[in-house]
């Protein structure tokens, strides 16, 4: 089923599928047609929210909106609420997880759980303010049209090892408008939001959260983000296959895995909802 819900400054385009017990699946600023094909492998025992994040491809906002952790945090929130299949197991990646830690923080009434893979909390780690300069300069380069260059700046800085003349293959030339439109956004009023958010540590050591890293992310800048604030939360990660985006890479490793945390948080298939 797909439909939109209205909330504040924005319109929520969400897709759902399956019966069962509740998992949200959520990125920022990837979109629910990044989490399809794990959707899809879920559905047959679970219900599965996915949504396009406020701003991003199918969800609109109005004149002014904004995109900062909380906000997306509270439309989770509305979500949950509005398909009326909760409390949910929510799983958030890169800037997704940094909104289900505010879900979490905020919302903890619609939760059983939070799995946050990979966010990119660079406030967290030693360097954080050397990063948030590079961050900086790459988003000013893009907004200022090196498209490229900004984008080979934020590969290097993640430590993701994509090669400069790939970069340049994949964000040159004629490209689709709507993911145009979507990155514009995400460099304009998402990024800094997202990297420059700071948890709630006492709030996060009350909920059930689980921080996940990809077993290929090692040396990555979102290992280092994500252990940081595992070790700061008192638990340890635990490793999903894949990398970064090992849910839409690896889709079938990386839903085994999965719901063997589901089950681990309490949200067996044959449970019913509470």
């Amino acid at each position: 089923m797909n439909n939109t819900l209205k909330v504040s400054e924005a319109e929520l385009y969400y897709e759902v599928r399956g019966s069962g017990p509740l998992v949200v699946l959520v990125g920022a600023p990837m979109d629910a047609d990044s989490f399809a094909p794990l959707a899809d492998l879920l559905a047959g025992d679970y219900t599965v929210l996915t949504t396009d994040p406020r701003g991003i491809k199918r969800s609109t906002l109005d004149p002014g909106g904004t995109s900062r952790p909380e906000q997306r945090a509270d439309d989770l929130a509305r979500l949950i609420r509005h398909v009326d299949a909760g409390p949910a197991v929510v799983l958030g990646s890169s800037g997704g997880a940094v909104s289900v830690l505010a879900l979490a923080q905020e919302h903890l009434d619609v939760v059983r759980a939070v799995i946050a893979h990979e966010p990119p909390l660079d406030r967290l780690v030693e360097d954080g303010d050397e990063l948030l300069a590079k961050s900086e300069k790459l988003m000013a380069d893009y907004l200022a049209g090196d498209v490229v260059g900004a984008w080979q700046q934020f590969f290097q800085l993640a430590n993701l090892g994509v090669p400069d003349e790939v970069v340049e293959m994949m964000f040159s030339g004629d490209r689709d408008p709507q993911q145009v439109a979507s990155e514009q956004f995400w460099f304009s009023h998402e990024m800094r939001e997202t990297i420059t958010w700071t948890p709630d540590l006492g709030k996060l050591r009350t909920a059930n959260v689980v921080i996940g890293i990809g077993e290929e992310s090692v040396g990555q800048l979102c290992d280092r983000t994500s252990t940081a604030l595992a070790e700061q939360l008192g638990i340890e990660p635990t490793r999903f296959p894949g990398g970064h985006t090992g849910f839409a890479d690896q889709p079938e490793p990386f839903a085994k895995a999965l719901r063997a945390q589901l089950v681990e948080v309490g949200l067996d298939p044959g449970a019913q909802c509470a």
